[in-house]
Order: C-alpha cells, then sequence, then structure tokens
C-alpha cells in the first residue's frame, strides 16, 4: 500500500463532523462523478469510496464561493465548518498528485489526521462554549442592578514598612539628583613635552660643543608644586624623544646623578 493510499486509510471520522446535516442551507456540490453534500463527500473520501483524481478543486471552491455569497450571516459557523472540510479534500487531492519522496521528513498520515481531529475538536469546543455563556442569565435582561445605587465610603490607611537605612538611602539618592553639577576642567599652565623641546632646540643652535648639565636647559622661572613637577617631567619626555632621534647624546655616570647632553655631532 502507498504512502497516500495509507493516508487516506489512516483519517478518521471526528465525532459529530460527519453526521447529515439537516440544515436547509446545506453545501450541495455538483462535480464530475459525484452530487451531494461536502460532508458526504468527505466521508466517502476517507473511506476510499471516491476517485478524488477525478474532483475538480476549482469547482469545488468556485461553488463554495457562491455558497457563501448566498449564506446567511447566522451561519457562518455552517461556513467555516464547511470551509474546514474543503480544504481538507483539497489536501488530500494535493497529496494523491504530488510525487511520493522519499527520505523527506514530514509527518505521517496518522499525525495529520490527528492534528486535524484535534482543530476541529477544539472548534467545537469554543463554539459550545460561546453558546453555553449566552445560555447564562443575562444582565439587563433576566436580572438587574439597583435602582439607586448606595455609595460606600472607604478609609484608606497607608502604612509605610520601612528603617532608617532605606531613609538615609532614599535621601542620598535624591540629593544626587538635586544638585547634579556639570564637571568644568579650569584650564592649568603645566608644561607641555612640546615645550621641552623647544628649550632644547634653542640650545642646540647654540655656542656648547661639550656636555652641559641638563638642568640648564630648564627655564629660570622653576616653579614650586605640580608646575614644576610638569616642567621636570616635560623635560625628561623630550630629553629622551630627541635622543631616539638622533639629535643629542645623554649620559649619567652613576645612578641618582646629574644628566648631562650634548649634540649628537659633536665628537
Amino acid at each position: 500500500m502507498s504512502n497516500n493510499e495509507k493516508l487516506i486509510a489512516s483519517i478518521t471520522s471526528f465525532e459529530g463532523e460527519n453526521e447529515e446535516r439537516e440544515n436547509p442551507q446545506q453545501l450541495l456540490l455538483d462535480l464530475g462523478g459525484f452530487e451531494g453534500p461536502i460532508d458526504a463527500l468527505l466521508e466517502l473520501a476517507k473511506q476510499q469510496k471516491v476517485d478524488l483524481i477525478q474532483i475538480s478543486i476549482l469547482e469545488l471552491a468556485d461553488q463554495y464561493l457562491l455558497w457563501v455569497r448566498k449564506l446567511s450571516l447566522a451561519n457562518v459557523e455552517l461556513a467555516a465548518d464547511y470551509l474546514v472540510m474543503a480544504a481538507w479534500l483539497a489536501f488530500m487531492k494535493s497529496r494523491l498528485l504530488l510525487p511520493e519522496t522519499d527520505g523527506e521528513e514530514e509527518p505521517t498520515g496518522e499525525e495529520m489526521a490527528s492534528a486535524l481531529r484535534f482543530q476541529l475538536k477544539r472548534l467545537e469546543k469554543i463554539r459550545s462554549l460561546g453558546f453555553s455563556l449566552f445560555d447564562r442569565f443575562q444582565l439587563g435582561q433576566d436580572f438587574f442592578t439597583r435602582g439607586d445605587p448606595e455609595d460606600f465610603g472607604y478609609l484608606n490607611n497607608t502604612t509605610y514598612d520601612i528603617e532608617l537605612n532605606d531613609l538615609i538611602l532614599a535621601y542620598g539618592e535624591y540629593s544626587e539628583r538635586r544638585d547634579i553639577q556639570v564637571l568644568r576642567i579650569q584650564p592649568s599652565d603645566l608644561y607641555s613635552t612640546q615645550d621641552a623641546i623647544g628649550w632644547f632646540s634653542r640650545a642646540l643652535v647654540g655656542n656648547f660643543s661639550g656636555w652641559e648639565n641638563f638642568h640648564g636647559f630648564l627655564p629660570t622661572d622653576k616653579r614650586s608644586g605640580i608646575i614644576g613637577k610638569s616642567m621636570l617631567a616635560s623635560a625628561m619626555t623630550a630629553m629622551l624623544q630627541l635622543t631616539k632621534d638622533g639629535k643629542i647624546d645623554i649620559q649619567q655616570r652613576q645612578n641618582f646623578s646629574d644628566i648631562y647632553i650634548r649634540p649628537s655631532d659633536t665628537k
């Protein structure tokens, strides 16, 4: 037995959907080789008593749309049931027409039939629950509210369960939001490396041929504090850079002793 035959044979009828309807607006089909209600066609297809290949899905869709146009709004649920049946017939025929393929992972006929039964039962359950809601007593129809409603007062007391630590944290967060300040960096008179390179460059064009003390190249207005530290740091950086560029030579006889420099072309 082929997969298509197994598919058709595995589809079982669901409760309440294959029973003959007594609705005067029942969808009656007139297709090639079949004439009757759509639910009967679906049941015959499940039992392999009708050749779906000879059924025109286009004619089935046209007759369904024509029937929907004539249908009243009160029978929309019936149209939904018939739409499910028509879609299932189209799916069954498509599976018959398509060639069988091996190796593709797809649900089996039993799984697809089980999924269809679940959806139809779910639809029926939703519909029955909807009817049961309208069967209950309705406000304004079966029971009514009081004509002169009575107003009730209420007492609202707010109790805060907090500790001193919570208050301190809350106040700190509030103070931070209130005292937000813009960071402004004040300009300073710190010396840069470019300033120190200028000191040494001006000295290099002067007249000196031997070793000169490093401190002799620094500005005479030596300052203390952070300004003096920036002057010394900039001079050291500039001296190392000029030595790297081959413009000066440096020497230091022992650790922590004075540093001497001279032009590199002086031998």
